[in-house]
């Protein structure tokens, strides 16, 4: 069991724990949760043309082992239980209904090791038309399904695109027939009634507008799932993990979640990333910061301007800074505990000196790159050059021997 596993989930809001540097075992938790939101750009399937366009590439069982999450320390000893579509509603996305994510429950054998049965609720970030149209504005409303047992006046405003995501559904869609919000909601309650003489976390995560979702989704499921729970009991922890997040809300917003004693989220920030510092006039920071700097990396090429900001904001280079940062003051490690042939799966953001090839992942035999069996992944090259190396070494002790 793990005894820590309270004080990582943020029960008392991270303290001491977000100090410069922060310790390796709270990196790999983040890390782990982090590498969870990944599998849901890793297993999106974007092209409109394929059969599964739109939707997972991967069953819910073979999801975690497909996308490199079944394997040594990647490995993730979770079933995923359900995924999660969300539905555009407004002209011309009417029925564009996507895949945004899943629901995942631990295992008995992960359950045992960690302390406690651990449910995780995973979002995607942006990539279809209708997501990026929802995220450009910036006018708030009454988040009342969230909110709707306290008065009118009271009702925090929250961004209406992610509000729109979040809550809207498609009669016609066979995946969206209810909303997305109905969808989790109905998941995360079936799983605690199922778990309810266990102890209990509840993990969201997500990037960029996975991000925003993840708090929306946090806050929900704190205020509506464990509405009755005891006021002064922090038995059933609900953590956001925010990676890259947008804000999502103003004071009256951020003020409500502070007030949920079992609700604890960390908007995990990049400095060259800008996107965490937008909407601004009217919009609140919600929950604690870690705040790192991936351009302290000498792992990373340095591109001119857009570029930058571009790698800044990906999700892998968000692993790869919180496996190596030191603290936005100091240097970055020089020897990160995460594979950094990562960090070019789906760009061209490593040194070349690596050979890893560029974004590699989406290729034909995924280029050349093997998963070994501590989660790492090689090149075939250097694969077989060990390989060879090693026939050597036989044939010298043989010729020796003889």
């Amino acid at each position: 069991m793990d005894p820590n596993w309270r004080v990582l989930s943020g029960e008392n809001k991270w303290e001491g724990l977000l100090v410069d540097p922060i310790g390796d075992d709270f990196r790999r938790y983040i890390i782990h949760y982090g590498e969870m939101a990944q599998a849901t750009y890793d297993a999106y399937d974007s092209d409109e043309n394929s059969i599964t366009g739109g939707n997972s590439k991967y069953a819910m069982d073979e999801l975690f082992s497909q996308v490199g999450l079944g394997k040594g320390r990647a490995k993730k000893n979770y079933t995923i239980t359900k995924y999660l579509y969300t539905t555009a509603a407004f002209a011309p996305f009417n029925k564009d209904t996507n895949w945004m994510g899943y629901v995942a429950v631990s295992t008995d054998q992960e359950t045992k090791e960690a302390g406690r049965r651990d449910i995780v609720v995973a979002w995607r970030g942006t990539n279809e038309e209708s997501e990026w149209l929802n995220n450009v504005g910036i006018l708030q409303q009454p988040a009342s399904e969230i909110f709707g047992d306290i008065g009118e006046d009271d009702i925090p405003s929250v961004h209406g695109g992610f509000y729109l995501i979040y809550t809207s559904n498609n009669s016609d869609s066979t995946f969206s027939k209810i909303s997305v919000r109905d969808q989790v909601l109905k998941e995360v309650s079936r799983l605690v009634s199922i778990y309810k003489n266990e102890t209990i976390s509840v993990v969201v995560t997500g990037h960029s507008l996975g991000g925003a979702l993840t708090t929306l989704n946090a806050i929900d499921i704190a205020r509506n799932v464990f509405k009755n729970q005891d006021e002064d009991s922090n038995s059933n922890l609900v953590t956001a993990f925010a990676f890259a997040s947008p804000r999502i809300g103003g004071p009256m917003l951020r003020d409500s979640a502070a007030s949920l004693k079992n609700l604890h989220i960390l908007r995990i920030e990049n400095k060259p990333d800008s996107v965490p510092d937008f909407p601004n006039i009217g919009y609140r920071d919600v929950g604690q910061l870690l705040f790192m700097d991936t351009e302290e990396s000498e792992f990373l090429k340095r591109k001119g301007f857009i570029g930058s900001k571009g790698m800044a904001h990906n999700m892998e280079i968000y692993l790869h800074g919180v496996s190596g940062t030191q603290g936005v003051e100091k240097k970055f490690k020089k020897d990160v505990e995460r594979d950094i042939s990562l960090v070019n799966k789906h760009g061209e953001n490593l040194v070349d000196i690596y050979g890893v090839p560029i974004a590699w992942w989406d290729e034909v035999d995924k280029a050349g790159m093997v998963q070994m069996e501590d989660g790492s992944w090689k090149t075939k090259l250097i694969i077989n050059k060990k390989k060879l190396v090693t026939k050597w070494w036989k044939f010298f002790l043989l010729f020796i021997c003889y």
